[in-house]
């Protein structure tokens, strides 16, 4: 029987007395699983001995998997994202912020199943931030500011900013910058959720009459409140940590999470292997088709 123990209070739960390659088939146990996620957000299992090839399937419960354009599949299993890690390589650090993932896609991923392939002996963890409790706790004036405010987020300006420029200008051609709500509804359970990160590089729609009476407010105003927003994922009473062992696999919904992959294992290797599930757009406050869309909290 599954059984689920939260890990802090805000966010998180390990799983126990469950194998992911069993929900494969078992509708039952899959719903518990994603009734758990939906609560609370990030699930994290021990001892998954599974396949590539199970992993895939598993994730596949959730939609249908997405492969990333800098990053590459595993050649036998598309969407299977191998993130493996040489700490003597510079440009192996990429992940090392605070991200939600691919929110430069116009549909960002729902979700990502990741599993420990190789993990150093020490260091090497990941953290996840509970970014729908960081909206709520936001003072109320600044609520009321970015309530209809909309950012663009780039993957030129990361995984591009390295690369030489024809090749980070037709990156770009490829996946333009996308334009997300500052705050975003969850499209099943209704919260709303602070969506903004490391991929994001600016507002749209900042410069109004309401914020700008000169263009210090415009340069200086939006870029201290995107700053502001952006470090609220910082505040540890939102986050969780988790050490990585072999055959450990993590559940996140990206949706309304943020994480970090702690980079302080040189000379050791950390080999992980993600699934991450097509997403749909983002809706924001206000906008009635999300509110439509959106279910009441699922409670495990």
């Amino acid at each position: 029987m599954m059984r689920i123990e939260q890990l802090t209070a805000s966010i998180g739960a390990e799983l126990t007395g469950v194998s992911l390659a069993d929900a494969i088939h078992d509708d039952g146990l899959f719903n518990e699983i994603r009734a758990a996620l939906l609560q609370h957000k990030f699930l994290f299992l021990r001892d998954q001995d599974i396949s590539r090839a199970e992993h895939v399937a598993f994730a596949e419960r959730f939609g249908k998997l997405e492969d990333h354009p800098v990053a590459g599949s595993h050649p036998e299993h598309p969407g299977l994202v191998q993130i493996y890690k040489r700490p003597d390589q510079p440009m192996d650090r990429y992940e090392n912020a605070w991200h939600s993932d691919a929110t430069w896609r116009e549909a960002p991923p729902m979700g990502c199943v990741l599993r420990c392939v190789e993990s150093p002996g020490v260091g090497g963890d990941s953290m996840w931030a509970n970014m729908a409790l960081a909206y709520e706790n936001l003072p109320a004036y600044v609520k009321a500011q970015v309530s209809g405010l909309r950012a663009r987020h780039s993957i030129e300006a990361s995984f591009g900013a390295a690369m030489p420029i024809e090749k980070r200008l037709a990156l770009k051609a490829q996946y333009p910058d996308a334009e997300h709500p500052v705050v975003r509804i969850h499209p099943e359970t209704g919260e709303n959720i602070l969506f903004v990160n490391a991929f994001t590089t600016h507002f749209t729609n900042f410069h109004t009459p309401a914020n700008v009476r000169y263009g210090q407010d415009a340069n200086l105003g939006a870029a201290d409140l995107l700053r502001y927003l952006v470090t609220q994922v910082l505040i540890p009473e939102y986050q969780v940590r988790w050490c990585w062992k072999a055959n450990n696999m993590a559940i996140w919904d990206n949706r309304s999470t943020q994480h970090y992959a702690v980079m302080d294992y040189a000379p050791c290797h950390r080999k992980m292997e993600r699934a991450g599930i097509i997403g749909d757009k983002p809706f924001g406050i206000g906008e009635g088709e999300a509110k439509a869309q959106a279910r009441q909290p699922v409670v495990a």
